[in-house]
């Protein structure tokens, strides 16, 4: 009922974002697209039992132009849909572009300001993010790179790759780490939702300046997966 459910309902708000995206980009594209995914959300804890409280986010800034780079444990396909129903600020995500060819969905984030790379071209893929990275903090975004790349089994630890933290360095930004047990209700590669709670937790911005990407990660990592064993004990 509930994957019927985001097939019916991204229909129509991925025809009215690609409509409006004729005559507008930017905000008012992104937040058409964001109230489906608060649909979504919505329709994981009506039909399925899935809730989430969230703890830490006092720690974010408030002034729009004031950037930071949010680093996310990743689990599942709930905090992608999430993370933007959640935050104040328009997220900017780094994603892979077979993406984009995905019915409706992968349209309509076309259209948005995401940074859609080629795994394949890592050179080049890495030039497209620190580019536009830049460009769409300067505008207020945050950029939001899951480290791990891929999502991982509840209870283990995938590796943390140093892009977001390169990111970081070369534009001065801060990064904040965030543990989410998103995989207790909502595994990778299932197709059933179990009911229960889901916990996020924001860390604190880690100020990049004058740091190496590996050890700043490094302390990324630390962080996140300590948490993890604190919001999800049996899973460890």
């Amino acid at each position: 009922m509930f994957f019927v459910w985001l097939a019916v309902t991204v229909v129509p708000f991925a025809l009215a974002a690609l409509a409006l995206s004729i005559f507008r980009r930017g905000d008012p594209v992104y937040w058409v697209c964001i109230t489906w995914l608060r649909w979504s959300i919505w329709g994981a804890r009506v039909i399925c039992g899935v809730r989430y409280r969230v703890q830490g986010m006092e720690r974010l800034p408030v002034d729009r132009l004031t950037p930071v780079i949010l680093c996310p444990k990743h689990q599942s396909t709930w905090e992608t849909f999430a993370f933007p129903t959640l935050m104040t600020h328009p997220l900017c995500y780094v994603f892979k572009r077979e993406l984009l060819y995905i019915p409706f969905f992968g349209w309509a984030i076309g259209r948005l300001d995401m940074i859609h790379i080629d795994r394949s071209k890592r050179n080049e893929a890495w030039g497209r993010v620190a580019e536009q990275g830049r460009r769409y903090m300067a505008k207020g975004n945050w950029v939001i790179m899951f480290p791990e790349g891929t999502r991982t089994p509840r209870g283990s630890q995938g590796i943390y790759k140093a892009g977001a933290t390169r990111l970081a360095v070369d534009t001065g930004t801060p990064v904040v780490p965030i543990a989410v047990s998103s995989a207790k209700c909502w595994p990778r590669k299932s197709f059933v939702l179990t009911p229960g709670l889901i916990d996020v937790s924001i860390g604190r911005p880690i100020a990049a300046v004058g740091r190496q990407p590996d050890e700043l990660m490094r302390e990324v990592e630390a962080w996140i997966e300590a948490e993890m064993r604190r919001l999800d004990p049996e899973a460890y």
